[in-house]
């Protein structure tokens, strides 16, 4: 009796690991065109394309844009969802929804895990970001809503790399009305930003470090 119950074990052990490391299916659906509305009245509409995130044929997510493989098991993709735009005193209680963009997920190829990242200072509407390797570069807002932050994060890294106020926020349209999307280069690392208002400046980014460019730097300061 206690060789079986050894046995039974050890087969439930087995079967434990088995299941922990079982290698799940990601897949991304047909992209689908529909309409975010835009405009401080939202009285505009952009089209932009919609993806279904699959997990063993489940969907889990859907998905907005262009992906980027951060490693050969993890890539990122910005995340877009429905909502309800219901008033509570309409007629028909049915909901009504209105697609939205959200921020950035984290998706595992082999574990299916999906990881909300939470980028500082990310505004949904007018950040655009550009990837490379595990770096984030974007325009964010303010909390106050008044003003253009840039910045460099990186996936892991609870404070950004680098943060610098960049001007007012124009409340424009577009998600590019502040900054359009930050120009990446390699060998050395960098990252140049390019405020609609103001100069443009370079970033240096090396490890869990960043700095801007001393020679634009000091050009600031003079």
């Amino acid at each position: 009796m206690r060789f079986a119950g050894l046995v039974f074990i050890a087969l439930l052990i087995s079967l434990s690991a088995q299941a922990a490391s079982k290698t799940h299916i990601v897949s991304l659906g047909k992209p689908i065109k529909v309409k975010l509305l835009i405009g401080p009245s939202e009285d505009k509409t952009l089209d932009i394309s919609i993806r279904s995130l699959y997990v063993d044929g489940r969907v889990k997510e859907f998905t907005t844009g262009s992906t980027h493989d951060v490693t050969d098991r993890e890539f990122v993709v910005r995340r877009a969802y429905r909502i309800n735009d219901a008033l509570p005193d309409d007629a028909r209680q049915a909901p009504k929804w209105l697609w939205q963009q959200g921020g950035w997920l984290l998706v595992n190829r082999i574990s299916g895990k999906i990881v909300v990242l939470k980028l500082p200072d990310f505004d949904p509407f007018y950040s655009d970001v550009s990837w490379y390797r595990d770096y984030a570069a974007y325009c964010g807002i303010s909390n106050s809503g008044e003003r253009v932050i840039a910045l460099v994060a990186e996936i892991g890294s609870g404070k950004p790399l680098f943060r610098k106020d960049v001007g007012n926020n124009s409340n424009g349209e577009a998600p590019d009305s502040n900054c359009s999307p930050p120009h990446w280069e390699r060998q050395p690392a960098r990252v140049t930003f390019l405020p609609k208002v103001g100069e443009q400046f370079t970033v240096n980014v090396s490890g869990r470090f960043a700095d801007e460019a001393a020679a634009e730097r000091d050009s600031d300061e003079q």
